[in-house]
């Protein structure tokens, strides 16, 4: 079977642009088991209250990433929620454990897809919204989508 070209989003984590302020974001590699890979394929993959974190081994490692097992696997089936290795290289480590030392940065994955056949996820680096923050995002969204609504109309009038 032919490799596949090109990228195909998996999962998007909204919620982490709705709680958090992306200041930049980082592609990394993956490791997962065979079967993991399989339920990417089929997209039953929640990026949900998950993050990443650097390890003091200097690993950094993907946490509550949920990925429901595959329906037709019959052994060694992994445990949905367990911890997963992240492929950087060692200075794009060392920039995001600096990072995360400074006050209120996280790693929060944006985003999980396929990139020329293998699975890749987008860690963004994240600063934490507060609520006043967020109501405002929330007051930009409304009337940006009642001014979109209001030019819709006024062009169907005209049209």
């Amino acid at each position: 079977m032919a490799r596949e070209s090109g990228e195909k989003t998996i999962a998007v984590n909204r919620k982490a642009r709705h709680d958090y302020f992306i200041d930049e974001t980082v592609e990394a590699g993956i490791v997962l088991l065979g079967s993991e890979v399989k339920s990417l394929r089929e997209g039953r993959v929640n990026l949900k209250d998950s993050y990443a974190r650097i390890t003091k081994d200097g690993e950094a490692v993907l946490i509550g990433v949920h990925i429901s097992p595959y329906g037709f696997t019959t052994r060694d089936v992994p445990e949905p929620d367990r911890q997963r290795k992240l492929l950087l290289h060692r200075a794009e480590i060392d920039r995001l454990a600096g990072k995360t030392r400074e006050r209120g940065y996280t790693l929060v994955p944006t985003r999980m897809y396929f990139k020329n056949g293998r699975a890749k996820v987008e860690i963004g680096l994240a600063r934490g919204k507060e609520r006043h923050d967020r109501r405002e995002a929330v007051r930009k969204a409304e009337s940006k989508r009642e001014i979109d609504r209001a030019l819709k109309a006024r062009q169907r009038q005209r049209g």
